[in-house]
């Protein structure tokens, strides 16, 4: 019974990066469909709000989605097939494949009101993937990479996406700040956003997949703000500050734990 469980584990992560990929294809407007920055009537685009990183920024998944399937290939392996780890990580990576697909079909539609829900259960499947890697080591070199560094880039990047995603759809609606400014309340979205990547560092132990992934958000949030369309000097300011300490922090947490040689 275990072997067919396991068998059905192994197919449904294979079959999820398939999905993913051909979610990502559509929303990258290759198959002449729009580009997730221009879709939505372009509440993502990189001026629509103060959060939203410059375009250069989502160059990032190209690293993700080559890791997410190295795993899926890697995990169909015969020698991860009853790996007790793998049991444990192969459905929250299967479901954030599945979810990313979704996130990007509802955005292609316009309904960036569903997007956040989407977005949010992402980022909860990708903390639960997380902490399974946190709590046992993997076994190898490979499984480092594909596994632990996969899935702290791809955490660290949702992360801003998520912030990002928020902030357009409040825009999107006409929120007005209950009296803040627009420069106010995207400091401290960056200040969240911050705190996020040191609780990263701290309880990863010093992992740098997700600082990295993080703090690249961070930077071309900062970039966007100090040469786009939508100039804000005090957002970018924060931006630079938050990556600045998640890293300080990252480096910190990982000389406290030499032992944790984790990507």
């Amino acid at each position: 019974m275990d072997e067919g469980r396991d068998t059905v584990r192994q197919s449904a992560v294979l079959a999820s990066a398939v999905i993913a990929v051909v979610g990502a294809f559509i929303g990258s407007g290759a198959a002449g469909g729009t580009p997730i920055q221009k879709a939505a009537g372009g509440a993502l685009a990189a001026d629509a709000t103060p959060i939203a990183p410059g375009g250069p920024a989502f160059a990032i998944w190209t690293p993700i989605y080559l890791g997410l399937l190295a795993y899926a290939i890697w995990q169909s392996l015969p020698a991860q097939k009853a790996d007790p780890r793998q049991r444990r990580l192969g459905y929250p990576i299967a479901a954030s494949l599945i979810l990313n697909a979704a996130w990007i079909l509802s955005i292609q539609f316009g309904f960036l009101a569903a997007s956040v829900p989407v977005i949010v259960a992402l980022l909860a499947v990708l903390v639960w993937a997380f902490r399974i890697t946190r709590s046992s080591p993997p076994k190898n070199l490979v499984e480092t990479v594909v596994a632990d560094g996969t899935v702290g880039l791809y955490l660290g990047w949702v992360c801003v996406a998520t912030a990002a995603n928020i902030t357009a759809l409040l825009v999107a609606v006409g929120f007005t700040g209950f009296g803040l400014s627009a420069d106010a309340w995207s400091v401290l979205i960056i200040a969240i956003a911050g705190l996020v990547g040191a609780f990263l560092a701290i309880s990863g132990r010093g992992r740098l997949t997700p600082t990295l992934s993080l703090c690249w958000g961070l930077a071309w949030v900062a970039v966007a703000r100090l040469t786009g369309d939508l100039l804000s000097t005090p957002t970018a300011i924060a931006a630079i500050a938050a990556a600045t300490a998640v890293v300080l922090l990252t480096v910190f947490a990982r000389i406290r734990s030499p032992k944790v040689a984790l990507p």
